[in-house]
């Protein structure tokens, strides 16, 4: 298991305009998320299977606690509420699928991957 502690910030981000879209996000909505996180400033803390993760950008900061295997309240990228559940997915990468708690909407899921020196996030 590798250790995510650190301070990560953002070399570049794909297709995030065309995910908020299909989360149905209108189109001035879009374009403050968009700018806003183009350049997040990411601090991850881990003990263990323990994770603290504090995501900041010029409009918003989130904070999520959790342990893999265990689900944890999140919000999704577009603000919906939901149940998550972290699982490793190898020993380097995190899988977390988010279940709404109420509503309709598509199904969304993330993970974060460590390669050498980056920290992968890829939200989908």
């Amino acid at each position: 298991m590798q250790n995510f502690t650190g301070t990560w910030k953002m070399k570049s981000s794909e297709n995030f305009d065309e995910l908020l879209k299909a989360l149905g996000v209108n189109a001035m909505l879009r374009k403050v998320a968009v700018a806003a996180a183009s350049k997040p400033h990411v601090e991850i803390r881990q003990n263990g299977e323990h994770f603290y993760i504090k995501t900041s950008t010029t409009v918003r900061t989130t904070e999520i606690n959790f342990c893999i295997g265990e689900e944890f309240n999140e919000e999704t990228v577009d603000g919906r509420k939901c149940k998550s559940l972290a699982t490793w997915e190898t020993e380097n990468k995190i899988y977390c699928k988010q279940t709404l708690l109420s509503g309709n909407g598509p199904k969304t899921f993330w993970s974060r991957e460590l390669r050498g020196d980056e920290l992968i996030l890829v939200i989908f």
